[in-house]
């Protein structure tokens, strides 16, 4: 039976995810089988498992660095936002409902029996299980019904190692504050902590470092510089989302949706040197000089198709269009661009019927079945293969279905439009496909890079491994494990 370890954080977005991959490349490259869990996880930006479920990105990517492939087991519990008080419910892989934050509230204390069998499940296959927490033990208000930091770590025997986010300020107060709110037996559970986006000279935080320790009585693991090649590897949290600026080459235009999905599609493009990718915010306008915009994946497509005429950019799409323009929507955005999107049953929020955006003769109708699947494509217009995955809700035809994206399993997938500068398509992370992307890139006078996009994330996580192995006392946190 497998050790366990479990990371968790001062607050949100402090590098736990990154810290919990960079650990699990480190313990592999010492020849342990390590598997990462997270008992919790709300996000939209999900991968396809072995087994035909969905899980966190951030799981996919800590599986990635331990070489596994991902399953189901290790993030038991999705929460997938819909709006702004609701959220889809996905347990050990499949939707059991959608449910606002009261209801779900209500729901958790029925989900820890899942979440302690899919870790005794990894245990039983592993030398060592990383877990990953959510959000932060201090939020003591949620500590009763709590599945995802102290009750999942109490309940399960798991020793806990805090990190700390020192770039945001105000470290030495988050960590010795949790000390102070938390319940004595929870933070019993605490062996440690670490300081995690140091910048500049690290001496400066001497007296910083061993004062948390007095106040807390924690030992201290290290302090873990900024890691600067953290933007190469797959983000999960769309508020991370960063603009990969490039003045002086070309334009491609993405739009940042308020419940955008599966935004990781973006990541090969963002790495290409003549690629300049932007990110379009809510109040501003799509730039004029973009060759490519980008419509990306929603958690809710008739509430993202008002939000985006809210922002005007239907208006600005258009124009986009008549000047030439070039436009790809992907999931949830090659919905957007048909002519309407019903939803009869109420699948994604109130039923009804919208109008799209009228840039492809197609119509889409949700549907409760949800397609979860790995695929291999072909692109039409290049005849280059397309590794990629399908998560979705919702049935897509008409007749610019008759000028495919793409032909999956001898079907056509996707849809082009008369004068082929607008294209849908239910395929995800297809720009990670090399040939793909260099003949896509090309189509649109892009000259891509040389560098194989998974030999490029496959580095940075290497580098990441060496750097936590400098940094931290590695071997002290494998002997905190039980």
């Amino acid at each position: 039976m497998a050790r366990a370890l479990m990371i968790q954080g001062a607050g949100s977005d402090v590098g736990k995810s990154l810290i919990v991959a960079g650990l699990a490349r480190a313990f592999t490259r010492r020849g342990l089988r390590v598997l990462p869990f997270k008992p919790q996880n709300m996000s939209n930006n999900a991968a396809v498992t072995v087994d035909g479920g969905e899980i966190g990105r951030a799981q996919a990517l800590q599986a990635l660095a331990a070489g596994v492939e991902p399953h189901t087991d290790m993030n038991p519990v999705l929460l997938k936002p819909e709006t702004d008080v609701g959220s889809q419910v996905i347990v050990q892989g499949k939707r059991i409902a959608t449910a606002r934050a009261r209801e779900y509230a209500a729901m958790k204390p029925s989900l820890m029996g899942a979440v302690l069998e899919s870790f005794g499940r990894l245990k039983a296959r592993a030398d060592l299980v990383l877990v990953e927490g959510a959000g932060s033990p201090a939020e003591v208000n949620l500590r009763k019904a709590d599945i995802a930091n102290m009750g999942f770590a109490r309940k399960a025997d798991v020793p806990v190692v805090l990190v700390g986010d020192i770039d945001r300020g105000g470290v030495i107060a988050q960590l010795v504050g949790i000390k102070t709110v938390i319940d004595p037996d929870d933070a019993a559970m605490i062996q440690g902590f670490v300081i995690n986006k140091f910048r500049g000279d690290r001496t400066l935080f001497d007296d910083g470092y061993r004062l948390i320790a007095q106040k807390t009585a924690w030992r201290g693991y290290g302090v873990l510089p900024w890691f600067s090649r953290a933007g190469e590897l797959p983000a999960e949290d769309a508020l991370g989302l960063r603009d990969a600026r490039k003045p002086g080459q070309t334009k491609i235009a993405c739009l940042a949706l308020s419940r955008i999905a599966n935004f990781d599609d973006l990541d090969p493009l963002k790495l290409e040197p003549s690629v300049d990718l932007v990110m379009v915010r809510p109040g501003e306008a799509i730039p004029g000089d973009v060759r490519l915009v980008i419509i990306p994946g929603s958690k809710s497509t008739r509430g993202d198709l008002a939000f985006l005429r809210a922002q005007g950019w239907d208006i600005d799409l258009l124009a986009h269009h008549r000047r030439g323009g070039h436009v790809l929507g992907l999931c949830g955005g090659y919905q957007m661009l048909g002519r309407s999107v019903a939803d009869p049953e109420g699948i994604e929020g109130p039923a009804g019927d919208t109008p799209g955006l009228g840039l492809l003769d197609v119509e889409t109708v949700m549907s409760p079945h949800k397609t979860l699947t790995r695929v291999a494509a072909v692109h039409g217009a290049t005849g280059q293969p397309i590794q990629a995955y399908e998560i979705h809700i919702g049935r897509t035809d008409g007749p610019d279905r008759a000028r495919p994206f793409a032909e999956l399993n001898d079907a056509p997938e996707g849809a082009i439009s008369r004068d082929g500068r607008v294209q849908g398509s239910y395929l995800h992370g297809l720009f990670t496909s090399d040939d793909f992307r260099r003949a896509y890139l090309a189509k649109l006078d892009i000259v891509a890079g040389e560098e194989p996009y998974h030999a490029r994330v496959e580095s940075a996580l290497d580098a990441l491994a060496a750097h936590i192995e400098t940094h931290l006392d590695v071997d002290g946190l494998l002997a905190l494990a039980r």
